[in-house]
């Protein structure tokens, strides 16, 4: 017979259960097996000890770790420890609160059983430690009683967790804030720092006599505003003894800073205490670790980048030589404050930025509580960024720490206060979650856990109680959100405020600050630009208050640009524009993708923005949700047709036509320069290639739309609706490739065939008039686009008639044909005009084009004496025949002759091959074994890039060009599009040459070579 436990046992446990659930621990049956403990067997019912424990950030944590420290302690000292928890609430508290908050300090009291003591005390001296009183903690427990059995650096690793026990109790109660917990930590590590030093000149005392050495706290250890778990950076400095050889001295202090490295970064059976980084020093880690002062300065005017002077903002001596070291702050301060002076500073500024983002694993960035989007680094850059500009003349600014020296730019004027206020509570809010992390483990991360217990844990360290998961989850997306948007706010609201005056009576920019802000911004023409805010951002209208909201972050985006003057000058025109049409300003309120757009358009070149500033209405693309897609060819022409159908006249219809290309120019150049460039919601194109194929086909497929346009409306202007032949347009070419560039000239050939019926010699006439008024209707005077139309590959090319009929070309390509018209008919494709002929004239050229069994070796000399001849006589005067896209070295022109010859001598049995375009044609040749992958991938990579070039030169000039600019900022613009950042220039061209270069040596080999 089986025995059942009896019924009131098991409601005394259900009681117990539901008892222990309501006190927060999540596994009560466990939580009441360590109660039952016979350690506990005082306490274990105390109504004070559960409540204490249930208050703790993880009871469960927190009750396992004080059965395990009890266990660990003597008999006599378990009833002290467990009545002191029970009678005295600041131990209670203080005890609890650690064991609830870090697994790491628990298992640290368990090993060191006594140390429980050091938190009973509660006097006021006790509350705020300094340095001073560290090293006092320190050094009782090195050199002290505690200290005598054991090695010195355990010793110190057994203080310093002593210390930072304190530290945690005055943290996880309460007792202490933010930036006070991370002023005590940094104060432990210097005076860590000191102590480890000490040991190494005990143990060393021959290389401490010879030196004088300083160590010079960096990073957060030098702002006071250290985390529980940090590298602690340093810099060393070094002189000779009297009587000391220099060199001699520089090796003494070397072996002194080693060791004291070892000392706190070694780990033994007392753990370790952190690593001391050394990697801010001149030349980082390739550079000598103990440098002289003189040896410092030397580096730091001459060779020093924009990053160091930054990260000498926090430098404080800590430890050795005090009057060394100070010495050394001394000499560098000035250098810091004059940084901002330095040519691409906030370029600089901003790269270290962007590479510190980009170098975060992928699946890390939405964890990342330091280092991502909205997360510390951004405030922590935002704020040092500030100081710098203003700092140089302004002392007040000074401040080594985060949140001091945001207090100081808000009473300086120089963020908005309420701004100001914000980021400081966001700030806080990051840094003490970070804490926690850090707390529980001891270890050293800045990552969010993705684990439901550490997250309820960490939510309830931060006071969160009712949901906590959730809760944590949408405070901390909030603060990152609030980071990000005050972040663009921090730099440009102050701007707007100095040229509207917002708020009277409140502390504002000057205008000479405004104005160095924006120079360091980036801004060229500072007085242009606040210029242009006033006008943007002052009065009471609804136009100004959307576009002082707007502008913090347009000016932002500016600024990311190559060229952020012409961005903010666009803005006012387009505004000026458009600002009092209703749906404008809603676009950019509401449409977040829209604002951005915009920018990177405004302010990428002179092309688009050109475009938009002749119909401004076209912003609507930039938040439409296919706005930026580019339509295709049947789309285009339907849609031209349908505008020159309406339009009274030619010339109307002509404009209505080109009117279409405007638009569609300016949708295919916003959506090229947008994934150029990346947004915030979209990175770059990756695609180099796919996005120069996508430009050549849409501007190609706008350009034939555009044509038929004009041919519908020089047809009816004169014949109606049937023209006496019919007539076609052949596309040649970049054209017929469809590989058009923005600033292409359309090459065509002319088609007719007189209609049954239809007089010849009328036909031929008809057909020349409507072939010249298309051309006369493309390139009327306008604000638009011209779009020339080149018929010079027709056959005798200028010299013979402007349009044949198609049995006139087949007696000329018969009886007269020459290899480099053949050549020439490779691209083409019927773009407009009457589809049937088209087909013929294509049936009619295929044999020509693809002559069977290739081409002979007379035909073959002949493309490359003709290839060789063009090389010497028609590159420019004076161009580089290394960057030049066109004609250069490994350029279109080699790439494309090299696929051309290849096709014609293949194609006849390579059906692949039969194609207009380059990459596709190349693609074909690999794959038919006429080319081998590494040869096809560097010419289609040389290809791609030329092609990307010519776009960049004629988005950012405005006008064609087959060179790189000279202009030093409209080089500065290629180079974003292209994907470089600023300051990269050279690292571009050098690019550009190497890939040409390899581009050239296949042509070489393939179309001089054994190509017959």
């Amino acid at each position: 017979m089986t025995a059942h436990p009896a019924p009131q046992n098991q409601g005394r446990r259900s009681s117990a259960f539901s008892r222990l659930l309501r006190y927060g621990f999540t596994d009560p049956s466990a939580a009441g097996r360590l109660l039952d403990a016979p350690e506990l067997a005082a306490v274990r019912d105390d109504s004070v000890l559960l409540e204490a424990l249930g208050a703790t950030a993880d009871p469960d944590l927190a009750l396992t770790a004080l059965v395990r420290m009890v266990e660990a302690q003597d008999p006599d000292e378990r009833q002290q420890l467990l009545s002191t928890l029970i009678t005295a609430k600041p131990l209670r508290d203080r005890l609890l609160g650690v064991l609830g908050a870090s697994e790491a300090l628990g298992d640290h009291l368990v090993r060191h059983p006594h140390d429980w003591h050091s938190l009973v005390t509660y006097e006021a001296a006790d509350l705020h430690p300094t340095t001073p009183e560290f090293e006092a903690a320190l050094a009782e427990g090195i050199w002290g009683e505690r200290g005598r059995d054991r090695p010195r650096p355990d010793a110190l690793r057994a203080a310093y967790r002593r210390c930072l026990l304190g530290i945690a109790a005055r943290d996880v109660c309460g007792t202490t804030d933010l930036a006070e917990t991370a002023a005590e930590l940094a104060d432990l590590a210097t005076a860590t720092v000191r102590a480890a030093l000490e040991i190494a000149c005990e143990e060393q005392p021959t290389d401490a006599a010879a030196c004088r050495l300083a160590v010079v706290g960096m990073g957060k250890c030098g702002g006071r505003e250290l985390n529980y778990v940090s590298d602690v950076d340093v810099i060393y400095v070094a002189e000779a003894r009297d009587g000391t050889a220099e060199a001699k001295a520089l090796q003494a202090a070397t072996r002194l800073a080693g060791r004291l490295m070892r000392i706190c970064s070694d780990v033994t059976a007392e753990g370790t205490i952190w690593p001391v980084d050394a990697n801010l020093r001149p030349e980082g880690r390739n550079g000598p670790l103990v440098r002289t002062l003189n040896s410092h300065l030397a580096y730091y005017e001459r060779w020093a980048k924009t990053w160091e002077f930054q990260a000498l903002l926090k430098a404080r001596p800590m430890a050795g030589d005090e009057e060394l070291g100070k010495e050394y702050v001394a000499a560098v301060t000035p250098l810091v404050w004059q940084v901002s002076e330095r040519e691409n500073f906030v370029t600089d500024v901003r790269q270290m930025r962007r590479r510190v983002v980009e170098n975060i694993p992928a699946a890390q960035v939405d964890r990342e509580l330091k280092l991502g989007p909205g997360g510390l680094r951004d405030v922590e850059f935002a704020v040092q960024l500030l100081q710098l500009v203003h700092g140089r003349g302004d002392a007040t600014l000074h401040s080594p720490t985060t949140l001091d020296a945001l207090s100081a730019l808000a009473s300086g004027g120089y963020v908005g206060r309420e701004d100001a206020k914000a980021l400081d509570a966001a700030y806080r809010f990051l840094r003490t979650l970070e804490h926690r992390i850090q707390l529980y483990k001891l270890r050293r991360t800045h990552l969010m856990p993705e684990d439901a217990p550490d997250l309820r844990r960490l939510a309830r360290s931060m006071g969160l109680r009712t949901e906590p998961v959730e809760t944590l989850r949408k405070e901390w997306k909030w603060h990152a959100r609030e980071v990000r948007r005050l972040h663009e706010k921090l730099f440009y609201r102050p701007l707007l405020d100095a040229v509207a005056h917002l708020e009277p009576g409140s502390t504002r920019l000057s205008a000479k600050a405004a104005g160095q802000r924006l120079e360091a911004l980036g801004y060229a023409d500072p007085v242009a630009a606040l210029r242009h805010l006033e006008a943007l951002a002052s009065g009471v209208t609804r136009k100004a208050a959307i576009q002082r909201t707007l502008l913090p972050v347009l000016l932002a985006w500016f600024a990311d640009s190559a060229d952020p003057d012409a961005g903010l000058l666009n803005f006012r025109k387009v505004s000026d524009a458009l600002g009092k049409t209703p749906w404008y300003l809603r676009l950019l309120r509401d449409e977040g993708a829209a604002a951005e757009n915009l920018a990177r358009v405004l302010s990428a070149g002179r092309f688009a923005p050109d475009l938009l500033l002749r119909a401004p209405e076209a912003v609507a693309l930039l938040g439409a949700k296919d706005g930026l897609q580019p339509r295709g060819r049947a789309a285009l022409e339907q849609e031209v047709l349908a505008a020159v159908g309406r339009a009274e006249g030619a010339e109307q219809a002509a404009a209505a036509a080109r009117g279409v290309r405007r638009r569609e120019l300016f949708r295919t150049a916003a959506a090229d320069l947008i994934g150029a460039y990346g947004t915030e919601g979209h990175p770059a194109q990756a695609d180099r290639g796919h996005a120069a194929d996508v430009v050549g086909t849409a501007v190609s497929d706008l350009t034939a739309a555009t044509i038929a346009g004009a041919l519908r409306a020089a047809v009816r202007d004169q014949w109606g609706d049937t023209l006496p032949t019919r007539f076609t347009v052949i596309g040649m070419g970049r054209f017929g490739g469809r590989e058009l560039g923005y600033g292409s000239d359309a090459d065509v050939l002319f088609v007719h065939e007189p209609r049954e019926g239809a007089d010849e010699q009328e036909a031929a006439k008809a057909a020349h008039a409507v072939a010249n008024e298309m051309r006369r209707l493309l390139q009327l005077p306008s604000a638009d686009p011209p779009l020339p139309i080149d018929a010079d590959l027709r056959p005798e090319g200028k010299t013979g008639p402007l349009v044949r009929t198609l049995s006139s070309y087949a007696a000329y390509y018969r009886r007269w044909s020459l290899v480099w018209e053949a050549q020439a008919l490779l691209r083409a494709e019927p773009v407009a005009g009457d589809a049937g002929l088209g087909e013929r004239f294509i049936e009619l050229v295929d044999p020509l084009r693809y002559p069977v069994e290739g081409l002979g070796e007379d035909a073959v000399r002949e493309i490359r004496r003709l290839k060789a001849r063009m090389e010497t006589e028609r590159l420019p005067r004076g161009a580089d025949p290394t960057t030049h896209t066109k004609l250069g070295r490994g350029g279109l022109s080699d790439v494309e002759w090299t696929v051309q010859l290849i096709q014609m001598q293949h194609a006849w049995a390579r059906p692949g091959l039969r194609t207009t375009r380059t990459r596709e044609a190349l693609a074909a040749a690999r794959t038919a074994g006429l080319l081998t992958t590494e040869d096809a991938q560097i010419l289609d990579e040389a290809w791609v890039l030329a092609s990307r070039v010519r776009n960049a030169a004629m988005l950012v000039r405005g006008r064609p060009g087959d060179t790189f600019p000279s202009d030093a900022r409209e080089l500065a613009a290629v180079g974003r599009y292209l994907g470089y950042e600023e300051g990269h220039v050279g690292e571009m061209l050098d690019d550009y040459r190497r890939t040409t270069r390899r581009a050239r040596a296949v042509v070489e080999e393939i179309f001089y070579g054994a190509a017959g």
